[in-house]
C-alpha cells in the first residue's frame, strides 16, 4: 500500500479519514478475487468473530465458518462448556444449517420462543422418529393462540431435500417447487437440516472455513491470568483450530509470560495474540510467539478505553504500522475493532491485516447468542456489552471472594449494556457477511487485486477531510 502522491501524513489515521482511488485493473469479474487468506488461519474470507460473549457463540461459530471466516469462543466461558460448543461445531454440516424441531404437540408459543435463534425462520415438526411431517413459520402463528398445539398450524405440504445433495440442484427444486425452505433428510427419512433458496446459492459462493480433517474451524481465547498453560492445552485437546491469548492491554509482562508459557505447549495451531498499536508491541508478541497479532485500543464501539484513560491509537494507522512490523518479522496481525462499514473492512486489508476482526456489527443479528428483544417503537434489538465492562468482569470473576468482586466491579472500560438493532434488511449475519464480502470483492476490482496480498500491494490511499467523507454517504431520501 501506498499513499496517494506518496503524500504520507504527519498525524495518525482512522478509518474515516482515508479512501482508496482507482487503478488501472484487468480482472473481469467480483468472483475472480480470491478472498482466502495466507496468514495460518484457514479463512476464505477475511473475517473473524470477535471473542465477545455476546456476540460469539455456537449458532455464531457455525453460520461464519460455514462462509468462510471464524468465530472465537470467548474466554469467560468455562473450559468444559468450550469443549462442548467446539465438538458442536465440528460435527455441523458444510452446506444446510441446523434446524429447529419441535413436535406437533408443543404449542406456538414454543415456536415463537425458537423461530429467533435461527435465520431460516422455520421449525421443523418431527415424529417420534424424528421424521419430518409439517413446518411452521412466524407467518403460520400470527394471530393464534399461543397454547395451540402446532399439528394445527403447520404446513404438511413437504419437499425434502436428500442430504449432500448439489447445492445448484438444491435451488433448481425449491425454485420449481415454490418453496422458500426444505428439510434435509437421510436415507431413513430422518431430519438431518434445513436448506433455503439462498443458503443453496451462497453454498456456490463461498468456500467453508475447514481444518484437515473437512470439520468446520473454530478458534478460542484464553485470558493471561491463572493457569494458562492448563487453560490452552484444555482448548487445544478440545480441538480449538486457533488459540487466542487475549487482554486489553497486550503489551504487557503478563502477556510475554502467557504467550510463553503457550508456546511451550508446542501447539499444532496458531497462536494469536494481543492487543497492540505499535510496532514495538507487535515484535515483542512476536518474538514471545505469537504467529498472528491483534491490533487495536479503543476503536471498539462497546470500548470507553479512550475516553476514560487517553490510551489508543486511530486504528487504520495502528493497522499499517502493526501490520509492516508483523511482516518484516514473516507474520500477520488482525486488525481488531473500529469497523463499522464494508469499507473499513477493505481499508483495514489494505493497510496489511490478515484478517478483520468484528464484533458489535455482527452482536444485532439473528446467530449472536443473546435473546431478541423489541423495543417501544417496535424495532427488534439484542444486548451487547464490552469486555472490560463491569459486566463482564462479573462474569470472569464469578469464583472469586464477593469482597475481590465488588473491589473489581468499581473500575471498568466498557459499556455494560447496549442496544444493537437488527437490520430488517440484514437480519442474520449471513446478510452482513454478504454485503462486506460484495463491499470487499469491488474494492479488489477497483484496485486490480485478484487476492489479498495483491490487494495490499496495489492500494492507494489519499487522505480526505470529514466533508469528503460525507459526500461518499448515500442518502436515503433526496435533498
Amino acid at each position: 500500500m501506498r499513499f496517494l502522491n506518496d503524500m504520507r501524513p504527519d498525524h495518525d489515521l482512522t478509518y474515516s479519514d482515508v479512501f482508496m482511488v482507482p487503478s488501472r485493473s484487468s480482472v473481469g469479474s467480483r468472483l475472480d478475487v480470491d478472498l482466502s487468506t495466507v496468514d495460518g488461519s484457514g479463512t476464505t474470507i477475511p473475517l473473524v468473530v470477535a471473542n465477545m460473549t455476546a456476540v460469539a457463540g455456537r449458532r455464531m461459530a457455525e453460520t461464519i465458518a460455514r462462509r468462510g471466516g471464524i468465530a472465537v469462543i470467548p474466554q469467560d466461558i468455562p473450559i468444559d462448556v468450550v469443549a462442548d460448543v467446539i465438538g458442536w461445531v465440528k460435527r455441523r454440516d458444510l452446506v444446510h444449517d441446523t434446524p429447529l424441531t419441535l413436535t406437533a404437540h408443543d404449542t406456538v408459543g414454543d415456536a415463537l420462543a425458537l423461530l429467533p435463534k435461527r435465520a431460516h425462520g422455520a421449525v421443523i415438526v418431527v415424529d417420534e422418529a424424528q421424521r419430518p411431517v409439517g413446518v411452521v413459520t412466524e407467518a403460520d402463528c400470527s394471530g393464534v393462540d399461543r397454547f395451540t398445539q402446532l399439528g394445527q398450524v403447520m404446513s404438511s405440504e413437504l419437499l425434502t431435500l436428500p442430504a449432500g445433495v448439489d447445492p445448484q440442484r438444491a435451488f433448481e427444486r425449491l425454485h420449481d417447487g415454490r418453496h422458500r425452505l426444505a428439510p434435509v433428510v437421510d436415507e431413513a427419512g430422518a431430519l438431518v437440516g434445513i436448506l433455503t433458496r439462498t443458503g443453496a446459492l451462497r453454498a456456490t459462493l463461498y468456500t467453508p472455513a475447514v481444518d484437515a480433517a473437512g470439520k468446520l474451524r473454530v478458534a478460542a481465547a484464553v485470558g493471561v491470568n491463572g493457569d494458562v498453560a492448563a487453560k490452552a492445552e484444555a482448548l487445544l485437546d478440545a480441538g480449538a483450530d486457533l488459540l487466542v491469548v487475549d487482554t486489553a492491554h497486550g503489551h504487557q509482562e503478563k502477556m510475554i509470560s502467557a504467550l510463553k508459557a503457550v508456546r511451550a505447549l508446542d501447539p499444532a495451531v496458531p497462536v494469536v495474540a494481543g492487543n497492540v498499536v505499535t510496532a514495538g508491541g507487535t515484535r515483542d508478541l512476536i518474538e514471545a510467539g505469537a504467529d498472528i497479532v491483534k491490533v487495536g485500543v479503543g476503536p471498539g464501539a462497546m470500548c470507553t478505553t479512550r475516553m476514560m484513560t487517553g490510551v489508543g491509537r486511530p486504528q487504520f494507522s495502528a493497522v499499517l504500522e502493526c501490520a509492516a512490523e508483523a511482516r518484516r518479522l514473516g507474520r500477520h496481525v488482525w486488525a481488531d475493532g473500529g469497523v463499522r462499514h464494508p469499507r473499513d473492512v477493505a481499508l483495514a486489508l489494505a493497510a496489511g491485516a490478515g484478517n478483520v476482526m468484528i464484533g458489535s456489527w455482527f452482536a444485532g443479528t439473528y446467530e449472536s447468542p443473546g435473546d431478541i428483544h423489541t423495543a417501544a417503537d417496535g424495532r427488534l434489538y439484542k444486548e451487547n456489552y464490552g469486555m472490560a465492562s463491569a459486566r463482564a468482569v462479573r462474569l470472569r470473576t464469578a469464583e472469586d471472594s464477593p469482597f475481590d468482586r465488588a473491589r473489581k466491579a468499581l473500575f471498568e472500560e466498557g459499556i455494560s449494556t447496549s442496544r444493537m438493532y437488527l437490520d430488517p434488511q440484514r437480519p442474520s449475519v449471513e446478510d452482513q457477511v454478504d454485503a462486506i464480502v460484495a463491499g470487499l470483492r469491488s474494492s479488489c476490482t477497483y484496485v486490480g487485486a485478484r487476492s489479498l496480498e495483491e490487494f495490499h500491494e496495489r492500494a492507494v490511499v489519499g487522505l480526505q477531510s470529514t466533508s469528503g467523507y460525507a459526500e461518499g454517504m448515500p442518502l436515503a431520501t433526496s435533498w
